[in-house]
């Protein structure tokens, strides 16, 4: 909590104005204590309750309630399921953006919290968990939480806030568009447009209270590629009489590889190329004619 309210300072220093002469640590120190019970449930409530990307259907609509309750002007369904709160200051300035992602990730969780994910759903035709696995859940807690802070000093903002609550961060379902790219074209960043975006991730490997940065990039952007194999399918016992793609694509994914190990420089722009999906194949005792191999994109 405290790492949040510390990056949210840093963030509004430029646009408070009363606030700005004060002892602004001690203001949300003590504003991170009053509301921490409160996202603390918030955040265990979407872990036990995740929703797949483009489906956020029961935590947007309690994003939309919350940013109401605070007197926000709210915008839903931006991006299929995203949410967009504006707060606007008493005072004229700039349009600062404040953005969460929503989505968890097709997973099933194995842990024994009082709060853990039991859901099954389906994602591109195939049944799966569903699990926050990558924070999302926090993500939102903390945003309607800096929400509820802020909008308590409305009289003291110099500008707006815009809170933008992104659906599918890890991609939308196949054949779907989703997530931010959508959510600009609807126009997330316009009407008013916004000046500057920031965002967070919380790290679980760092320590609590304190917070990481570096110049230039810090978390990594993702594309997706998709390999096609094709061979000659034929009988398991008689590899001869076929091409089989299954060993074609497994020295394709060894090279790929030395495509970082040899010749990206790490110490510039760190790479990594990961082949996460194998598909191919309905027989243990014949090889197949066609592999696809799929790498979805990490957050």
């Amino acid at each position: 909590m405290r790492r949040h309210l510390f990056f949210l300072s840093c963030i509004l220093l430029s646009s408070l104005s009363i606030l700005a002469q004060k002892d602004m640590a001690a203001f949300f120190n003590a504003a991170a204590d009053k509301i921490e019970p409160k996202t603390i449930a918030w955040r265990r409530d979407f872990h036990e309750h995740p929703e797949l990307g483009n489906r956020e259907f029961r935590t947007a609509k309690i994003i939309a309630d919350h940013l109401r309750s605070l007197g926000l002007e709210v915008k839903e369904g931006v991006g299929k399921t995203g949410v967009i709160g504006l707060l606007r200051g008493a005072k004229p300035g700039p349009v600062i953006g404040l953005r969460a992602d929503m989505d968890g990730l097709p997973l099933v969780e194995r842990t024994n919290v009082p709060f853990a994910s039991r859901v099954k759903t389906t994602y591109n035709g195939q049944d799966v968990g569903a699990m926050h696995a990558c924070g999302h859940d926090a993500h939102v807690a903390i945003l309607m939480s800096v929400a509820e802070i802020l909008s308590g000093i409305k009289k003291d903002l110099k500008g707006a806030v815009k809170f933008v609550f992104q659906p599918a961060e890890e991609g939308p379902p196949a054949g779907e568009e989703g997530g931010a790219p959508l959510m600009i074209k609807e126009g997330a960043l316009d009407d008013p447009k916004v000046d500057v975006m920031f965002g967070l991730h919380i790290w679980a490997s760092m320590e609590a209270g304190k917070i990481g940065y570096r110049s230039g990039g810090a978390m990594a952007s993702s594309d997706w590629f998709t390999i096609k194999v094709k061979g000659k399918g034929t009988h398991g016992s008689a590899p001869w009489n076929g091409i089989d793609p299954v060993i074609v694509s497994a020295q394709i994914i060894e090279g790929l590889q030395t495509i970082v190990s040899r010749q990206m420089d790490l110490t510039k722009d760190p790479v990594v190329i990961s082949v996460s999906v194998v598909k191919g194949g309905v027989r243990p005792n014949r090889t197949s004619s066609e592999l696809l191999r799929h790498a979805p994109p990490r957050s």
